[in-house]
């Protein structure tokens, strides 16, 4: 089966997870929230997964359903357990994410008098120093890729360093509709990892806003397996939500 650039995203998400054990996974969009069930049905049967609100859920609903089977209460409070505890890992979104992997949720211009204000900090800092933490980026642009973000809310390596926290921090990957990417360029830099079948390198460069590592040897991203097409189209997204945020075949 021939898959799209979502489902590509959608498996590249999924594997985020790999290996990860009893742990929750808070996912920020459509593809990483597909990429987390799929997850749980495929390689990582463990995982928590909640209503963001208060109860854990047994069952693996499509993106677009409402969990049916409780699991266990979860307390608001126990999340402050699980981030101190490492044992969360996160999927967030950003409007603007620097060289540095610093990731900006708040504002665009300057923070007193923003061109722009958008969601605020969101405990991105918390996260991104007590417990994996990954970035979904579904339009790969030089809007979001900048070589300095207007307003930190999210940390990268540098400034955790700087501050006496990178023993805590796990920053993982960031996925795009593009490519896939880390943060082990020189010095915890922006690098890239992978491109999605179809992508070029210069595609990449082009929308990224700085000059991104590139290592010698730059692979595809790998194809969903048919299990996993039949799994996204037919249970986990059969309406086909995914393709309205990453509209690229």
């Amino acid at each position: 089966m021939t898959a799209t650039r979502a489902e590509v995203a959608a498996v590249a998400c999924s594997d985020l997870f790999r290996g990860a054990g009893t742990i929750l996974a808070s996912t920020v969009g459509i593809v990483p929230t597909i990429g987390a069930r799929l997850a749980r049905l495929t390689h990582a049967p463990d995982l928590l997964l909640s209503d963001g609100e208060a109860t854990l859920y047994a069952d693996t609903p499509a993106v677009d359903e409402p969990f049916r089977e409780p699991e266990a209460p979860f307390a608001y409070a126990r999340l402050f357990e699980l981030i101190a505890r490492g044992r969360r890992h996160v999927v967030m979104g950003a409007a603007q994410i620097d060289r540095q992997g610093d990731q900006n949720l708040s504002a665009i211009g300057d923070r007193d008098h923003p061109s722009r204000q958008m969601l605020g900090a969101r405990a991105a800092a918390t996260n991104t120093v007590n417990h994996a933490t990954s970035y979904w980026i579904a339009r790969h642009s030089p809007r979001v890729f900048v070589e300095r973000v207007d307003v930190v809310t999210g940390v990268g390596p540098t400034r955790a360093r700087a501050a006496g926290a990178d023993r805590f921090q796990d920053l993982r990957r960031i996925v795009t509709d593009l490519a896939v990417l880390d943060f082990t360029g020189p010095a915890g830099t922006v690098a890239l990892v992978s491109l999605h079948p179809g992508v070029a390198l210069d595609q990449v460069t082009a929308a990224t806003g700085f000059p991104v590592h590139i290592p010698a040897d730059v692979p595809e991203t790998r194809l969903p397996t048919d299990e996993e097409l039949r799994l996204v189209r037919e249970r986990l997204d059969p309406r086909g939500l995914r393709d309205r945020e990453v509209t690229a075949s």
